[in-house]
């Protein structure tokens, strides 16, 4: 039961953003790799002509390298917070204007 617990906590820190919360874009990735490893371990066995096409499996490569990598690069430039603070601030000067043309 512990080992269990280990595992859950390991897996959920794999999915977690930089605020602690699971994110889809990281779910996505990990999926996405896992099924293009277990596909391509399972076509190393099997006959060419059932091999899933090169353009199905490329679009799956670019969706994991693309998942994965936009999560990596939203943790290390802080985007999200500077786009939240750019809102807010935006968002902050529109009721002051609409406050100084009621008055």
């Amino acid at each position: 039961m512990e080992i269990l617990k280990k595992f859950m906590d390991g897996a959920k820190s794999l999915l977690a953003d930089e605020k602690g919360a699971v994110s889809s874009k990281r779910f996505v990735g990990l999926l996405a790799a896992i099924t293009l490893c277990v596909t391509m371990y399972h076509n190393s066995f099997s006959d060419i002509s059932v091999a899933p096409a090169d353009s199905l499996v490329n679009a799956v490569a670019l969706l994991a390298f693309g998942a994965l990598g936009l999560s990596s690069v939203d943790k290390f430039t802080g985007m999200k917070d500077q786009i939240s603070n750019a809102t807010k601030s935006t968002k902050k000067q529109e009721q002051e204007e609409s406050y100084d043309y009621e008055g």
